[in-house]
């Protein structure tokens, strides 16, 4: 383990709260816990893949902070750049919608620990030294000026260390209130060396959309980033999605396209980063676009046959369903 690529993620890790089985969110008497964050969430992710991967946020020095953690601890991920400080953890709420009602989620993050970073905070130079990969997402620019000017300065050390710099293109349209996210978007986008994301979040972030596939190479063009990959999900009923995705090489100009896996969703939430996660590792270990493209998408579909957010896929078991599928 002490030989595989360091990955360094950071965002905001939250509390997930949702009602048992089919039940309503607010006609519930319980809700289940799970800790999470599309950031936190690839964390754990690449931890089950067998790479080191240390996440950081800032989390207040309370209980609460403290379960968080060590729930990360649990999932083998390093917490040693973890900032302490803030009155909350983040909350999210939400109710699966097993019937044909869509997934509901209530996010009560104002105020959060993450939310009050200051800038200068975080020593990037030394959590990224030595380090393989950096992974961020779109989330992380709405939390606020402080969480935005973080994240900024760590794709800059990124940069300038000649770490690769991976953006998700997470959009989550209650934390954007309205305001156009390009002007913060774009210049991350123009740092990433893999840039990932569905095409409604490609169109809010970006204001960037193009027929059938022409996306990727249209994204490689106006920002220069060496790998794009663009995920499809496809809800077939409300169990059952097909789930995909097509990923574009400038260097090869290749592009390469995914099987379409049907699955049975035990859990919607976390596929997309459980993809990015599985991305990133088959890139590391040296994968061909076209295969790890295949690996990441079997990755994704995986996690979505698991509740909760993190995904725990072994390396072995997405191989196991790659080779399943061939």
């Amino acid at each position: 383990m002490s030989s595989a690529p360091r990955v360094v993620s950071f965002g905001e890790m939250l509390l997930r709260l949702s009602p048992p089985g089919e039940e309503r969110l607010l006609e519930s008497s319980e809700l289940h816990t799970f800790f999470g964050g599309a950031e936190a969430n690839v964390a754990v992710a690449l931890s089950h893949l067998g790479l080191r991967c240390d996440y950081v946020t800032r989390l207040p020095a309370n209980p609460l902070g403290d379960a968080a953690v060590e729930a990360l601890q649990r999932e083998g991920v390093g917490t040693e750049w973890i900032r302490r400080g803030g009155a909350r953890l983040g909350l999210y709420f939400v109710e699966p919608g097993g019937d044909l009602r869509a997934m509901r989620v209530v996010y009560d993050r104002a105020g959060s620990a993450l939310a009050h970073i200051e800038p200068g905070e975080i020593d990037w130079t030394r959590v990224l030294a030595g380090a393989a990969w950096f992974h961020a997402t779109g989330i992380t620019p709405a939390l606020g000026d402080g969480p935005a000017a973080a994240l900024a300065a760590a794709v800059a050390c990124a940069r300038a260390l000649d770490v690769p710099v991976s953006l998700d293109l997470n959009y989550r349209e209650a934390l954007w209130r309205g305001r156009d996210p390009r002007g913060l978007i774009e210049p991350l986008a123009r740092q990433a060396h893999a840039l990932i994301g569905n095409r409604d979040a490609v169109r809010a972030l970006l204001g960037v959309e193009a027929h059938g596939d022409g996306l990727g190479p249209c994204l490689v063009e106006r920002y220069g980033c060496p790998v794009v990959a663009v995920t499809q999900r496809e809800i077939l009923d409300a169990r059952e999605h097909a789930w995909s995705a097509v990923l574009y090489d400038a260097a090869t100009r290749s592009l390469a396209r995914s099987r379409r896996h049907v699955v049975r969703v035990v859990d919607r939430v976390g596929g997309g980063d459980s993809f990015a996660a599985g991305l990133i590792a088959a890139l590391l270990g040296g994968q061909a676009p076209a295969a790890a493209l295949e690996f990441a998408v079997a990755a994704g579909a995986l996690k979505l046959a698991v509740p909760g957010d993190f995904g725990r896929a072994t390396a072995a078991d997405v191989e196991r369903l790659v080779h399943q599928c061939t």
